[in-house]
């Protein structure tokens, strides 16, 4: 990826067995605090190491190295397979917020209620942070719910929106286009660049959609 990053790919379609393993290598390649590495990013399917073309210690070439590098974190992965974090995150199904739920209720034989209760019933897993700073790809959705994306993406999906498509849920950190179904919002600040770490997720994390009421989302908004 030019002369600043180079990417490992482990598959080209999305598999939780697989991604919580990347989860894992990132974290093993993390503990060794390379000083040539900047940022090791886990995607769904692959792992990008950002580097500093200019440290002295950077190999050359640079392609065999992190080969070579990858292929021996593999082998103390295994004990960092849990993150051990879980981000609880309270959402409003109001019709409020709710925007495409009396659509998803029609679509997919059940009642908003229904669909609120599996939302957050299933244990989520934060699968990568992408798209626009500190925005959550999170798997675990209950196969029930499982919609492809809008034919038309709203050009405004208002901040804190949780939208659901295919097998997925996201949370978005501001206002942006998307094309997801909103089934819900989040009072939480998904983003802050003035906090440490600005994010609220992180890839591995498990996450926790808990329900509130309209009052409640008030009182911590």
């Amino acid at each position: 990826m030019g002369d600043a990053a180079v990417y490992a790919e482990f598959g080209d379609t999305l598999d939780l067995e697989t991604n919580q393993s990347l989860q894992a290598l990132a974290a093993a390649l993390r503990a060794r605090k390379l000083p040539w590495i900047r940022d090791i990013v886990p995607a769904l399917c692959g792992i990008a190491l950002h580097v500093d073309p200019y440290h002295p210690e950077l190999p050359d070439p640079i392609l065999p190295a992190c080969e070579a590098l990858l292929a021996e974190c593999f082998k103390s992965a295994g004990k960092f397979e849990d993150s051990g974090r879980t981000v609880e995150v309270p959402v409003c199904y109001a019709a409020e917020f709710g925007l495409d739920l009396p659509e998803l209720a029609q679509k997919l034989s059940l009642s908003q209620a229904e669909i609120a209760k599996r939302h957050a019933g299933t244990e989520h897993r934060v699968l990568m942070v992408g798209f626009a700073p500190g925005q959550p790809y999170i798997g675990g959705l209950d196969p029930k719910l499982s919609v492809p994306r809008r034919a038309t993406p709203r050009t405004r999906m208002p901040a804190g929106s949780v939208a659901i498509a295919n097998t997925q849920t996201a949370v978005y950190p501001y206002e942006t286009p998307g094309g997801w179904s909103i089934i819900g919002r989040t009072p939480l600040t998904v983003f802050d660049p003035g906090r440490e770490p600005p994010s609220l997720f992180a890839p591995g994390d498990k996450v926790r959609f808990v329900p509130i009421s309209l009052s409640e989302f008030e009182r911590l908004a």
